[in-house]
């Protein structure tokens, strides 16, 4: 598999393999299945939704509990993650490659990237965007760090690996048709679902 940036290299790689480890509790889907039920409760009963950058799909065995009968699919850049989503997922839900490759074959009411977005290189985040617009019929669901503006910071030791800003400020100012129709903040000190401090944006298509 080649690659357009460095920053995808690191995440098929061993780290990206490490992170499985770091995220596969019981707890991190408990929490999940809290700060789904609170970002997602605005948009009723959604059929479907696709996930860029799932890792073995916290996320989406989260948002199964919340809407049994969804239709989840995913891309996932690490194989030994893809693999593991393809085991309960199924190979034709599951794209395994970069975002950047990624071919839309079916649009979903929801597009969601939580904790991706702050990983993609700086230069290729338009591209993200499009997708993201494109692959949803009516939602899309950010879950990312925030920064008013944008900067770099390490990230477990590792240099240009981690980018903050208002990623959803700028999708809103990149398409007209989309609105803010709800928002949150979750802390890492949350003594009951803790998360990352990571501020959730709803977008709706008009």
């Amino acid at each position: 598999m080649t690659f357009k940036t460095e920053q995808e290299q690191f995440w098929a790689g061993t780290f990206g393999v490490d992170y499985i480890e770091r995220n596969k509790s019981a707890e991190y889907l408990a929490s999940n299945l809290n700060f789904f039920s609170k970002a997602l409760q605005r948009i009723g009963q959604p059929k479907s939704i696709l996930e860029f950058g799932a890792n073995i799909g916290m996320n989406l065995r989260a948002i199964r509990l919340l809407f049994p009968s969804i239709q989840t699919k995913a891309i996932e850049i690490n194989p030994t993650a893809a693999a593991e989503l393809k085991s309960w997922m199924g190979e034709d839900n599951v794209f395994e490659g970069s975002i950047f490759d990624y071919n839309l074959s079916q649009q979903v009411d929801v597009a969601l990237i939580k904790g991706v977005l702050i990983h993609i290189n700086p230069d290729m985040l338009q591209t993200v965007y499009e997708k993201l617009y494109t692959a949803s019929k009516q939602y899309i669901l950010i879950c990312e760090y925030y920064n008013p503006s944008p900067v770099t910071i390490p990230y477990r030791g590792h240099n240009d690996r981690l980018f903050k800003r208002d990623f959803a400020g700028e999708m809103l100012e990149k398409y007209t048709d989309l609105q803010l129709i709800d928002y949150g903040f979750c802390y890492k000190r949350d003594p009951a679902f803790p998360q990352d401090d990571v501020t959730w944006f709803l977008l709706e298509k008009k």
